[in-house]
């Protein structure tokens, strides 16, 4: 067994996820995608839950990652803010979009203290840190209430994106946070 087998079994259990949910997402599903054993899949994680965490932790470092790549390449503080919804845009565009991973998953949990919704809530964090970063390199005169809007207006964007079908939700989110912000 190797790194590039566990790397595999996250793949497809992240991808797996994300197309059709946690619970839809079986270990025969997952052993027969992936290729390899169920077994395998052991070696690395003692359990579904562990094996769930894992992929989307991943999911959640790729997703943080792309979204800051997206967003640097402006050199304009208010731009790099409206940058968020251009990005935004593209992956709504993308044959693959089926909303926000996270969103999804905690949706599939009732318990608030279950792992998938901790690490929902840690990633949402993430992106209201991340999006408070922009607005105080922006700054905005109330960065932390501006963060927390904006990110109500990406969440919103990206449900009404997959619920709607809505190709100009990221559009409309971005006129918004024009205005909230001022630009």
């Amino acid at each position: 067994m190797n790194d590039i087998t566990r790397d595999i079994i996250l793949d497809v259990t992240e991808k797996l996820i994300y197309r059709h949910g946690i619970a839809a997402t079986g270990m025969d599903l997952l052993v027969k995608t992936a290729g390899v054993s169920r077994k395998s899949i052991y070696r690395y994680f003692a359990n579904k839950d562990e094996l769930v965490i894992a992929a989307l932790q991943r999911r959640d470092e790729r997703w943080m990652q792309w979204l800051r790549g997206e967003v640097e390449h402006s050199d304009d503080s208010g731009e790099r803010l409206l940058a968020v919804f251009s990005a935004l845009k593209g992956w709504f565009g993308s044959a693959d979009f089926r909303g926000c991973a996270f969103i999804n998953t905690s949706g599939e949990t009732g318990d608030a203290q279950d792992p998938v919704r901790l690490l929902a809530k840690a990633h949402k964090h993430k992106l209201f840190e991340y999006v408070l970063e922009l607005c105080q390199a922006h700054g905005t005169p109330d960065p932390q209430r501006q963060a927390a809007q904006l990110l109500i207006l990406i969440d919103g964007a990206i449900t009404v994106a997959l619920v709607m079908g809505d190709s100009t939700a990221a559009d409309n989110a971005q006129c918004m946070a024009r205005t909230l912000l001022g630009l």
